[in-house]
């Protein structure tokens, strides 16, 4: 039974924890904590915020501030730049007799420069926060509109996150802020307006209503109390605003060319032989200084490219050469089945840091020498034909394409879309006997050489009265060399469908006993899949000769021209 005395106590206890919790709450420490706290360069720090919920209602701006001026803007907590100033404006003076003169304020009356600007267009559009052009510019930021985020691109290539835009909060990166100001000399003000509201009264809450200034080295604040007197359904409310700054970082630490100080390259060494006691034998990349060894080749496996192949938006690998878009590119020998080859001075003058040590990583002792063919690019200064089939289906692949386009006027082989590009890009031998490797390339090799058939060209050349039925690609190409007397294509549109049934088998499907007659027939069975996938790349790489071939001897003409 419970005694009405303890239910008394109860509730007593649970007021007084109450009105404790809500007194904490309008004190507001956590956020001052939270403010005053110390940021790391690398961290995503709030900027702006807008964030009404309920009981409090947040709201942060951030300026730039002269670092001249830190004095006098630290003298007052009030708000230096409001969410509504800093745009273009125009000041008048007159200079007497009815003579006046107009000048342009890039940011208005103000001194103050905005980082994230509020955008408001009266209620007729939907407002929006974004970061400013000038900071956008300064590091060279994409900008991801789907996600609304954006990103720094280094020198390697490497995307790094530098700001991210909500429609109640914006983050950017602190380096990113402090590299910015550090050229323009001024410093980061974070401006705050914090307020919480209880339903409580002051005197309930035995808080005072009075109001505190104060200031600890770059940051000021003043809280005050007061009462709502019940308007909004609230009693006491508290205010927390100030400015936080924070100073730039040293001018040759901006990493804006000019003013920062140039860093030097590192370098790291590699394998380039062994000792007459099998020991390895290193050396390091660095072109300055390393004489005689610069044309020294050092080895890789030929899983170094696999990064590269698995990221072709960013990377493309080419005949002799690996570019990563237009930041950099270094010349390599890909002409061996299990390996790759590149000159010592190279790898430390066009590789950046990071992608040295992905190299490092596949560094293997060097047995045999490079490729005749990038021996006679390279230190003959020879033209010279490769003879790896991946790199021949690349170059006939686009003389397929200009064939076409010259002689029937579109092509036969539709060009991939942007979406589909990386099938291209990945295109060669695996490095390895990997299935997923297998799969992936059989799947894009009948995207280029299947799904893109040009299907309604190959009908136009085949007579109307012929084409009921017709139906695919493959059997439309059959049926266009038939009905125009081209021999030998039988061969070719038999490894198509081999090619299909392989990838519906198998990379499209679950692998069953299909897969099983298909991988039998190609001699899986017998054979590592990389050298299955050659024969298949060398069947693709005749299948555009053919191509070529007739489309060079004139065999396709649509119906209308015979």
């Amino acid at each position: 039974m419970v005694h009405l005395m303890d239910l008394g106590r109860s509730k007593l206890v649970s007021k007084s924890a109450l009105v404790e919790s809500e007194r904490e709450r309008l004190y507001q420490r956590q956020m001052l904590e939270r403010i005053s706290r110390e940021p790391q360069l690398d961290e995503l720090v709030l900027v702006y915020l807008n964030d009404v919920n309920g009981e409090h209602d947040y709201g942060l701006y951030s300026a730039l501030v002269r670092s001249i001026s830190i004095e006098d803007c630290l003298a007052d907590p009030c708000w230096d730049l409001s969410q509504h100033e800093g745009h273009p404006a125009a000041i008048v003076y007159s200079e007497g007799k009815g003579v006046q003169r107009v000048e342009y304020l890039r940011y208005g009356s103000t001194e103050f420069e905005p980082i994230v600007i509020d955008r408001d267009f009266h209620g007729l559009r939907a407002g929006y926060v974004e970061i400013s052009e000038e900071f956008r510019l300064f590091h060279r930021l994409y900008h991801d509109r789907q996600q609304d985020r954006y990103y720094k691109i280094t020198d390697s290539g490497n995307e790094e996150l530098v700001a991210i835009v909500e429609p109640e909060s914006v983050r950017i990166r602190l380096r990113e802020i402090l590299q910015f100001v550090a050229v323009k000399e001024m410093h980061l003000s974070i401006q705050f307006d914090c307020r919480e509201m209880s339903q409580m009264s002051l005197k309930e809450l035995h808080i005072k209503a009075e109001s505190d200034d104060h200031r600890i080295g770059l940051l000021c604040w003043g809280i005050n109390y007061g009462d709502s007197q019940g308007l909004g359904g609230f009693g006491a409310f508290s205010r927390l605003l100030g400015k936080r700054l924070i100073p730039p970082l040293p001018k040759e630490k901006s990493g804006f060319w000019g003013f920062a100080a140039s860093e030097e390259k590192k370098h790291i060494e590699f394998i380039i032989g062994v000792d007459k006691d099998g020991n390895e034998i290193t050396k390091s990349c660095n072109e300055h200084g390393i004489g005689g060894d610069y044309l020294r080749a050092v080895h890789f496996r030929k899983e170094v490219l696999d990064k590269y192949f698995a990221q072709s938006s960013k990377y493309t690998v080419g005949d002799s050469v690996l570019w990563c878009g237009r930041l950099w590119c270094m010349y390599i020998d890909n002409h061996h089945d299990d390996k790759v080859c590149a000159w010592l001075g190279d790898l430390g003058r066009d590789l950046p840091y990071e992608e040295q040590l992905h190299w490092r990583s596949f560094n293997i002792v060097p047995v045999g020498g490079v490729s005749k063919v990038f021996f006679d690019r390279q230190l003959n200064a020879e033209f010279a034909e490769t003879d790896r089939v991946e790199l021949l289906f690349d170059e006939l692949y686009f003389k397929l394409a200009q064939t076409c386009q010259d002689l029937l006027g579109g092509p036969l082989l539709l060009p991939l879309s942007e979406a589909d590009k990386h099938y291209f890009k990945s295109i060669r031998v695996p490095a390895t006997d990997q299935q997923k490797d297998f799969d992936e390339l059989v799947l894009a090799l009948t995207k280029i050489l299947i799904d893109s058939l040009n299907e309604r060209a190959l009908i136009s050349f085949v007579p109307s009265e012929q084409r009921d039925g017709v139906r695919g690609g493959i059997a439309r190409l059959e049926k266009a060399c038939s009905c125009n007397g081209v021999t030998g294509y039988e061969p070719h549109v038999e490894f198509l469908r081999d090619l299909q049934r392989l990838r519906s088998s198998g990379s499209a499907h679950r692998k069953g006993e299909n897969y099983r007659d298909s991988a039998a027939k190609l001699g899986i069975d017998k054979q590592g899949l990389r050298h299955v996938f050659r024969d298949i790349l060398t069947k693709g790489v005749a299948f555009l000769e053919f191509l070529i071939g007739e489309t060079r001897k004139g065999s396709f003409k649509p119906t209308k021209e015979r």
